[in-house]
């Protein structure tokens, strides 16, 4: 047997820690923890207790962590936005391998600077671009490639990101503002740029977009509405976006529903009790009003795009949808394909023919994260590693094609929605 490949992870929040590290859990063989950083003393204990990391390989930031000689093949890397990739860098120097969350970097200028540095040492480096991992889309692509509904035509896809994550993540949460993470269509949506140009099979020519943060602003609160939820706000028995309502009694994510998960274990810094999570949403800002917090990012934007081979595409980023789930639609010259991640099925319908039911749930269990796709990453980047491959579907040349298609849109919605060229942009 192998020697399970070895990581060091910058950053031990809900992605890091919660959503990658846990498959060494069922798969000690492959994948085998050895250090960590992160600003949250907290953290590092979970990361103690949970992997059996040592206290002298628990660092107290990432630049900590790489000051020390290489401590593993890989350096995993889920930090905030902006910090991807002075890490990273570092890292390459280093000599690790990297997997690192998206998206790259906000700036177009460092994401090229990493992918000539991954061409430069000769390091993998693959984008946590899960969605490609997922049977839904694997699926889907693979329908394309074989023509099961000729020539592809047209693709609408739709991210319905849930009332409450938005207001969560977005409104209250890490990624409210632009200035100090990423545009909502980058950091959210740089996933369907990826999907969209894979399935579109050519490079997006032109690009346009539109949208703006139209309901979560003080001009929207209701009459009676307090600074935080829990300081005698007069509205809250209506408000669909009571803290309380949605970490506490909620159906989505409710402590008391069961749900003691993502992302009440962002809220409570680590396994939520109810007095974990009371404290945190009187002092922090999980508890804060959703009309009277610092966000900047929008809650609704479309795009529009054509790629090299004729293929035209929309997308829709909404906050306003009860589930978070993904839905798409492509067309062809013989047939079309609709598909739901929420349901994990895929509807073929090629034309004069029967429709064609293509359930995918055998994909649950262990690959429940992103539709699998979480799951299915560490997978194939183990054995990528393990091969000495360098073949990845989401590796940094691919993903920085989603990046320059994400950053064209944002720069397309602030000139109100003018054309952009990508020839021009990049």
């Amino acid at each position: 047997m192998t020697k399970p490949i070895t990581f060091a992870i910058c950053g031990c929040g809900s992605r890091g820690l919660d959503a990658y590290a846990v498959y060494q859990k069922n798969h000690p063989d492959r994948m085998r923890i050895v250090a960590g950083a992160d600003c949250r003393p907290g953290r590092l204990a979970l990361l103690r207790e949970a992997y059996g990391v040592p206290e002298d390989r628990c660092f107290s930031s990432d630049q900590e962590l790489l000051d020390q000689p290489k401590l593993a093949d890989v350096m995993l890397i889920a930090t905030q936005d902006r910090q991807h990739v002075p890490a990273a860098l570092r890292a390459l120097d280093k000599g690790y391998h990297i997997l690192l969350e998206k998206p790259i970097s906000p700036d177009l200028a460092e994401c090229r600077r990493l992918l000539d540095k991954a061409r430069e040492t000769g390091k993998t480096v693959v984008v946590c671009h899960v969605l490609r991992y997922t049977p839904f889309y694997a699926a889907l692509e693979a329908l394309v490639r074989r023509g099961e509904i000729g020539r592809l035509a047209t693709i609408d896809a739709v991210e319905h990101v849930g009332y409450w994550h938005h207001a969560h993540s977005f409104v209250r949460g890490n990624w409210r503002r632009s200035g100090e993470t990423s545009p909502m269509i980058l950091q959210k949506s740089c996933h369907d740029m990826d999907i969209l140009r894979w399935l579109a099979g050519d490079r997006c020519l032109k690009i346009q977009s539109f949208g703006s943060l139209d309901h979560f602003r003080p001009e929207n609160a209701p009459e009676g509405a307090a600074e935080r939820c829990l300081d005698g706000c007069l509205c809250r028995e209506r408000c669909l976006y009571d803290a309380e309502r949605i970490y506490l009694d909620g159906p989505h994510c409710g402590l008391r529903q069961g749900k003691d998960g993502w992302p009440n274990t962002v809220v409570a810094g680590g396994p939520p009790t109810e007095e974990k999570l009371y404290a945190a949403l009187r002092t922090g800002p999980y508890g804060r009003c959703v009309y009277r917090c610092d966000n900047d990012v929008v809650d609704r934007q479309t795009v529009n795009m054509t790629f090299a081979n004729g293929v035209c595409a929309t997308f829709t980023m909404t906050a306003f949808t009860e589930t978070c789930r993904r839905s798409i639609k492509l067309t062809g010259t013989e047939g079309e394909i609709e598909g739901d991640m929420e349901k994990n099925t895929l509807l073929l319908r090629r034309f004069g023919e029967e429709e064609r039911v293509i359930s995918l749930d055998g994909s649950k269990s262990e690959f429940a994260g992103h539709g699998g796709g979480d799951a299915g990453l560490i997978e194939q980047f183990c054995r990528l590693i393990e091969t000495g491959g360098t073949e990845s579907l989401t590796g940094i040349d691919a993903s920085v094609e989603s990046h320059v298609m994400a950053l064209a849109a944002e720069a397309s919605r602030l000139r109100g929605g003018e054309t952009v060229t990508l020839a021009d942009f990049r």
